[in-house]
C-alpha cells in the first residue's frame, strides 16, 4: 500500500484550483481585457519560478461520504517567485471568484504573505485586483453576524515599508483595503482605462448623490495626479516591467545595499550642449529631464511620479553602475517654485532614499514655496517643513548641484547643513533668501518712494545689487564650495557615488515625529 490516492488527490485538488472562478468568470473577465491572476504571476515571473503557498486553501463541497465533489479555491493567490533573477513574495487578488472579496482564507493568507516578506526578508509585490480582504455585505448572511472592521494585516503592511521594497500594481477595479494597500507602497502602478482605485466604489458613491463611472471616480487621470498612485501604464505587461525596473535599483532588504552593475557608460563622457544648457534669460525655462538623463548613465534613469508634484522630477538611476535617488527642480512647473504637493513628493522620495541606503543627488533651481493666497490655504508652509525635517532627518550621502535659482525655504531644503556634503554650482547659478526681483520693494521702500523719479532709483538699485550677486563673489567668500563647467558634471557625479558607495550602512532607519 502507498500513498497514492492522497497524491492523485492533490493534484485533482490543485487542478480544481487552477480553474480560479470557472470557465464563465474567466471570459468575462478576460473579455474586460485583464488577465488572469495566474496569467499575471506568470507575466510577472521569471519563467517556472512561482512556487505557490497555501494553494490548496478555499471552500469545498462534500458528499455526503464526505468525498469531495467540488472546490472553489481561495480569491488570493500568493507565494514565492524569482523576478529579475531575484526572490521574491509574490500576492495576487482572483478577481473571478466573488470579485476578490474577502473569503474565509484571504485575511490568513494575507498575513503570511507579509510575514513572509517581513521575516525572509525579500521584496513584496502586490497584484491587487479586487478588496484585496475587505469583505463584502455577503458575508453577514454567510457568518450569521456582523464584524467589527478590523486590519490584523495592516500591523504587518507597516512594519514592510520600514523593511523591504513593496510593490503594488492596482489592475483592477481596487476598493477598501484594496485601495489602502496599494497606497501603502513605495512604487505603485495604475493601468490606464482598466484600473480604478477608490474608498468605495460607485454603487455607495451614489448614496450621497454622486452618479459616477468607476473610471471617473477612481482612474488613474486623478490618483497619479494626487499621488496616491505613483504612474499609469497602458497595459499590464507594461505594469510588470516597471515594476521589474524599480527593484532593480533597490536591496532586497534594508539588511543589504542596493546592487551595483556593470559599469557600461564612461564617467568622463563630457555633452557639450550642457554649456548652453541653462538660459541666460532667467525668467526663461528649460527642460530638465534631458539634463538628469545625460548625467547619469546612459538609459539608467528611472522617473517616479511625473504626474504630481511636478515642481521636481524625482527618480531613480545609476552613477558608474551604482544606484542613485535623483532630485532635480523643473522650472516648467511655476518655475520650479513649490506648492505642497511637490513637498509631499520631496518627503516621499527622501525618505525612500533613506530605507534603501541610496545617495542623493539633488539639481537645484527653485524660486522656494509657491505664495499666494491658495498656496496658504493648502498648507503649503506645513508640508515645506516636513520636506526640511526629511531633509534633517536623512544620513545617507547627499550631492547638491545649483543649476540655477536658490531662494526661499524650498532652497534651504537643498541639503544638511549641519553634516558634511558634496555641493556645486554652475555659473547659471544664484541664491539669497529671496529673488531681487521680490525683495527690493521691501529692503528699499524708503528709498524708492522718496525719490524724485522712483522707478528709476528702483532699477539703480537693483543694478547695484545685481553687481553683487555673481556666484564668484560667494566663491570669493566659500558660500559656494566650487564653482564647475556644467559639462564636468557627470565625472564629479560618480566620483561621489564612488566615494558614498562604502559609506552606506545596512540595517532600518528610524526617524523622529515629522512635524
Amino acid at each position: 500500500m502507498t500513498w497514492q490516492p492522497e497524491i492523485d488527490e492533490l493534484a485533482w485538488r490543485r487542478r480544481l484550483a487552477e480553474r480560479m472562478g470557472g470557465e464563465d468568470k474567466v471570459a468575462r473577465h478576460r473579455e474586460a481585457g485583464k488577465l488572469t491572476v495566474r496569467e499575471r504571476i506568470a507575466g510577472i515571473a521569471d519563467a517556472g519560478s512561482f512556487r505557490e503557498v497555501g494553494g490548496l486553501s478555499g471552500s469545498g463541497r462534500y458528499d455526503s461520504n464526505g468525498r469531495l465533489v467540488d472546490l472553489v479555491p481561495s480569491n488570493l493567490v500568493m507565494g514565492r517567485a524569482q523576478v529579475g533573477g531575484r526572490p521574491v513574495v509574490l500576492v495576487g487578488d482572483d478577481f473571478t471568484v466573488r470579485g476578490g472579496a474577502n473569503d474565509g482564507a484571504v485575511g490568513d493568507k494575507l498575513i503570511h504573505a507579509e510575514k513572509m516578506a517581513h521575516d525572509l526578508r525579500l521584496p513584496m509585490i502586490r497584484l491587487v485586483d479586487g478588496t484585496g480582504g475587505g469583505g463584502s455585505v455577503r458575508n453577514i448572511e454567510i457568518k450569521g453576524h456582523t464584524l467589527i472592521p478590523t486590519m490584523k494585516v495592516w500591523q504587518h503592511v507597516v512594519e514592510n515599508m520600514s523593511v523591504v521594497p513593496v510593490v503594488s500594481l492596482a489592475l483592477g477595479s481596487v476598493a477598501g483595503m484594496g485601495a489602502a494597500r496599494v497606497a501603502a507602497s513605495h512604487y505603485s502602478v495604475m493601468v490606464r482605462e482598466t484600473s480604478q482605485v477608490f474608498t468605495e466604489g460607485p454603487p455607495v458613491v451614489a448614496r450621497i448623490g454622486q452618479q459616477l463611472t468607476k473610471g471617473e471616480l477612481g482612474g488613474s487621470h486623478i490618483h497619479t495626479r494626487n499621488g496616491v498612485v505613483d504612474d499609469e501604464v497602458a497595459t499590464e505587461q507594461e505594469a510588470f516591467e516597471q515594476a521589474r525596473r524599480f527593484l532593480s535599483y533597490l536591496p532586497a532588504s534594508v539588511h543589504e545595499l542596493p546592487p551595483r552593475t556593470e559599469p557600461t557608460d564612461d564617467p568622463a563622457r563630457r555633452d557639450e550642449w550642457l554649456l548652453a544648457a541653462i538660459p541666460r534669460d532667467g525668467r526663461a525655462v528649460y527642460k530638465i529631464r534631458p539634463i538628469v538623463q545625460a548625467l547619469v548613465d546612459d538609459g539608467s534613469f528611472f522617473e517616479t511620479g511625473r504626474q504630481w508634484g511636478c515642481a521636481i522630477v524625482t527618480g531613480l538611476a545609476r552613477l558608474d553602475g551604482w544606484p542613485v535617488a535623483v532630485i532635480a527642480s523643473d522650472p516648467y512647473f511655476h518655475g520650479g517654485g513649490w506648492d505642497s504637493a511637490t513637498a509631499e513628493k520631496f518627503t516621499r522620495f527622501v525618505d525612500l532614499a533613506q530605507a534603501f541606503h541610496l545617495p542623493v543627488v539633488n539639481l537645484v533651481d527653485t524660486a522656494g514655496f509657491q505664495i499666494g493666497l491658495e498656496a496658504e490655504q493648502a498648507g503649503t508652509m506645513r508640508h515645506g517643513v516636513r520636506a526640511l525635517a526629511a531633509v534633517y532627518q536623512a544620513t545617507v550621502p547627499w550631492c547638491s548641484v545649483i543649476l540655477r535659482r536658490a531662494y526661499g525655504m524650498s532652497a534651504a531644503a537643498h541639503q544638511h547643513m549641519g553634516r558634511f556634503n558634496c555641493r556645486y554650482a554652475w555659473p547659471s547659478a544664484n541664491w539669497g533668501a529671496m529673488p531681487i526681483e521680490g525683495g527690493l520693494e521691501v529692503a528699499y521702500k524708503a528709498e524708492i518712494e522718496g525719490a524724485d523719479d522712483p522707478v528709476q532709483k528702483r532699477a539703480e538699485i537693483e543694478q547695484r545689487v545685481r553687481s553683487l550677486t555673481s556666484p564668484f563673489r560667494s566663491a570669493e567668500a566659500f558660500v559656494i564650495e566650487d564653482i564647475i563647467d556644467p559639462r564636468e558634471t557627470r565625472t564629479l557625479l560618480c566620483e561621489f557615488a564612488n566615494l558614498a558607495a562604502p559609506l552606506r550602512e545596512t540595517g532600518i532607519s528610524r526617524f523622529g515625529i515629522r512635524p
